[in-house]
């Protein structure tokens, strides 16, 4: 009888399973459906998308998502066209090698203007921050000429330079550099490391997520980029996968279901990329915002 009363549920355990569940409150079902609502805003194109990838042309101006009569022969098309390819490579040496040079001179600048104490480096950092605030399209002109008097019309080089530094990138890294402790540095120095040793070895594998933030955005940034690419190349050999695919279309007709397909296989890496690396992201953005 003993065992009995002991595993016998209590009078207020029982009042507790009885007792009728909260209604949600209105603010979160409000919050719910707004997010709700934003999600399928920002699928909608995606789907839209992938459904234009998959019609016949003479579908492509029906608005069902739904093709009536699904078809991959855009993606064999596509992947059948040796020009993707060509502009698939482009794409991915310009956007590495860019994502690297940020890392590194980033990195370097931001580890500079953190941890050395020279006069006038207040004053560096604003200025490298005020240009942020000059909108692209105004860059495009000097870029062009000074593409021209360098023979850089064209290369690699060319759609490379203007991002091989960003300022985005040195606030980032010197925001996470002041996490590390000065501690560390010193000891660095009194170990006999030099300051590019201490750099390498010491600082930068305590900003990893930071490093990865970076990288991810650079890489995006460059994966996408149109305008800068547009104006500077000449040669479809030289074209990225953005312009590449813009070249399906003239003035007298626009084969979208083809745009859409190749739209579609070049986000694959970044869908790669991004399900790799989000926690990444989320992280470094957070920790960049709460240190700013």
């Amino acid at each position: 009888m003993a065992f009995v009363e002991n595993i016998r549920p209590s009078s207020e355990t029982l009042l507790a399973s009885n007792a009728p569940k909260r209604p949600a409150n209105m603010g979160q079902i409000i919050r719910w459906l707004l997010l709700f609502l934003g999600g399928v805003v920002m699928v909608m194109p995606i789907a839209y998308m992938l459904s234009t990838s998959l019609k016949w042309p003479h579908e492509v101006y029906n608005v069902n998502l739904i093709p009536e009569e699904p078809t991959l022969e855009n993606y064999a098309y596509v992947l059948e066209d040796g020009r993707f390819y060509g502009w698939f490579v482009n794409s991915l040496i310009i956007a590495t090698l860019t994502t690297v040079s940020n890392i590194l001179f980033d990195s370097l600048v931001g580890y500079t203007l953190c941890k050395f104490r020279f006069p006038g480096r207040y004053i560096i950092f604003i200025a490298i921050l005020s240009t942020l605030m000059i909108p692209t399209e105004m860059l495009v002109i000097p870029w062009y000429l000074m593409s021209q008097q360098f023979g850089w019309l064209n290369s690699y080089w060319g759609i490379m330079f203007p991002g091989m530094m960003t300022a985005f990138g040195t606030f980032l890294m010197k925001q996470f550099f002041e996490t590390v402790p000065d501690d560390f540095i010193e000891a660095a120095r009194i170990d006999g490391l030099n300051e590019l040793q201490i750099w390498w070895t010491v600082a930068m594998p305590l900003v990893k997520p930071a490093l990865a933030a970076l990288a991810i955005f650079v890489f995006l940034g460059n994966w996408t980029a149109f305008i800068w690419p547009l104006i500077v190349t000449n040669s479809p050999d030289m074209y990225t996968l953005p312009v590449g695919l813009s070249s399906f279309g003239d003035e007298a007709d626009v084969a979208w279901e083809l745009i859409m397909t190749g739209a579609a296989i070049s986000t694959i890496p970044t869908l790669i990329v991004f399900l790799i690396f989000q926690r990444f992201i989320i992280r470094g953005v957070v920790m960049a915002g709460l240190k700013g």
